[in-house]
This record gives C-alpha cells, structure tokens and sequence, in this order.
C-alpha cells in the first residue's frame, strides 16, 4: 500500500469551524468587517489552526470575535461550502461566561442576537446548512 500526503500548502480545502451558540430563543450572529462576496451574517468562526480540533478554533474564534467563552457541546455537521470549497464544521456551543461584543473590531462590524424562528433565520442567513437549521428551530 502506498501513502502519499500533499505537498505542503496544498493539504486540500481550508477548514473552517463555525460557532453555532444559542441563548433560550437566540442564536448570536456577527456582521463581517469586509463582506467581499461573503455573507452579510454569519456565526463566529474562523480558520482551523495546525494542531487544533474543530472545537478548539470554534471557541478560539468566538473569543477573539465576540469576547465570550464557549463550552463546545457536540458537532451539528461538516459540509464543503457549495460556493467556495471551503470546509466548513458547526459546532454547537454554550456560554460559559462573558458578554457579546465586537471584540475584534478590524475583523467585526457588529454582533446580535437574532431570533432561532425561520422566518429571522431565513432573513440572516438565507440558505443556512439545514442540519443546522434543524437544530436552531426545533432544538429549543
């Protein structure tokens, strides 16, 4: 059996994790700084550093965007973005302490909390990842 492994710089897609937190009826969004064909909305998350789990960087992530500190609870699903290609792995996380705010404002315009109903979420994130959205609707 032969092994082969990619040159370096070329290990496949990027990965992503993306934070999925939710308070009672509230999941927390953020407005990216620079948009550049992205999302308007998203959850907080970023790219997967050499070494970490996807739980790791989706809490590295939400502290650096939003200043909270997250417990990881479970993976809600991983799928490759239809768009870019790009890894992206849901992470649903709870608060463990701090309050929501723009913490890294050269990378965030603006946090909110907005409503788990599908008619907001359909408004903030329009064609979000239905497992996802499963979750967000009928978990709570």
């Amino acid at each position: 059996m032969t092994v082969t492994t990619d040159p370096p710089g070329l290990s496949g897609p990027v990965r992503v994790s993306l934070a999925v937190i939710v308070r009672e009826r509230w999941t927390l969004v953020i407005r990216p700084r620079i948009i550049a064909g992205g999302p308007r909305w998203r959850f907080a998350g970023g790219k997967q550093e050499p070494g970490e789990t996807p739980e790791q960087t989706a809490a590295r992530e939400v502290r650096e965007e939003t200043g909270l500190t997250v417990a990881p609870v479970r993976r809600l699903g991983e799928r490759l973005h239809p768009d870019t290609g790009t890894h992206l792995t849901y992470i649903a996380c709870t608060v463990t302490h701090g309050t929501a705010y723009r913490a890294s404002p050269r990378e965030v315009a603006e946090t909110t909390w907005i409503s788990t109903t599908p008619a907001v979420l359909g408004t903030y994130l329009p064609g979000l990842y239905e497992p996802v959205h499963d979750y967000l609707v009928n978990a709570f």
